[in-house]
């Protein structure tokens, strides 16, 4: 059977600061997610804002494994941006698990690792039900859009008004229109992520199974969000006993576009600490 090929990841610089950081976005994002808590980071860093496989401007897969994801990633990351040693990591949410796999299983890669909001466990379980369930309406509601006959934006945002009738979150998907043949057309591959939402939310053991990570984690928590529970600790620590959590107010899952001041502060605060 042939082996599929290893995707090519789209990245995005901001800045030329000494120290080096690399973004990894969740579902339905882009590594431009990130440019205003990296240009809240300058003069000090450079970022590197990733669009993972199967979103924004990255190529499409044929399945969905974050192990795959983490070594693709791993790859990118030695042919350029950690040629010269590892590199700081800041994960949300899917990219969150993506990032911790990356540390699990390439530790040369990453010097200190940042989670956002997530936890290696299995996000379809407990109080993340209702946000799983969330996520496959959002993605079915992208599918259902018929996008014939769509010349603006505006007209999909309408369409889309009565099902997913938050502005902020509906401004978030729609930044993954785009142009396309004379039309618009999604740039994420909502097939194979709706048909295999269960691994997105899912946790791969067996790729961790023995494997820890010994640098300094940030665990990102946002208070309104039901995504990191107290029962979820153990195994965290388990994985990376160094890890430091805390919590930011007034916060729902996307801490960094909630809270970018005290995201920005925390990061600094955190990767400077040994500097």
């Amino acid at each position: 059977m042939p082996q599929e090929t290893k995707p090519t990841l789209k990245t995005t610089l901001i800045g030329s600061g000494e120290h080096r950081l690399v973004f990894l976005h969740g579902l339905f994002g882009r590594g431009k997610n990130f440019t205003n808590i990296a240009k809240g980071l300058q003069p000090d860093f450079t970022c590197l804002l990733v669009d993972l496989p199967n979103h924004g401007d990255s190529a499409w897969t044929e399945s969905f494994g974050y192990a795959a994801m983490a070594d693709t990633v791993a790859e990118e990351l030695r042919r350029d941006f950690a040629a010269d040693g590892p590199v700081d990591v800041l994960g949300h949410s899917m990219g969150g698990k993506v990032a911790m796999l990356l540390a699990l299983r390439h530790p040369d890669v990453v010097r200190r690792l940042v989670v956002e909001d997530i936890a290696p466990v299995d996000s379809q379980e407990a109080d993340a039900e209702a946000s799983r369930g969330n996520f496959e309406h959002l993605l079915g509601s992208l599918k259902r859009l018929d996008l014939t006959g769509i010349t603006h934006r505006s007209q999909a945002d309408a369409a889309l008004r009565s099902e997913i009738p938050e502005d902020q979150v509906r401004g978030f998907l729609l930044q993954n229109l785009r142009h396309r043949d004379g039309g618009f057309g999604w740039q994420p591959n909502l097939d194979l992520l709706h048909d295999q939402l269960d691994d997105v939310g899912g946790w791969p053991e067996e790729d961790v199974a023995g494997r820890t990570f010994t640098g300094p984690v940030l665990w990102m928590a946002g208070e309104k969000s039901p995504y990191i529970q107290d029962a979820d600790v153990p195994v965290m620590r388990a994985l990376f006993p160094r890890t430091v959590r805390i919590t930011v107010r007034d916060a729902s899952h996307w801490v960094h576009a909630d809270r970018p001041d005290e995201v920005v502060m925390a990061l600094r605060t955190f990767l400077l600490a040994d500097r």
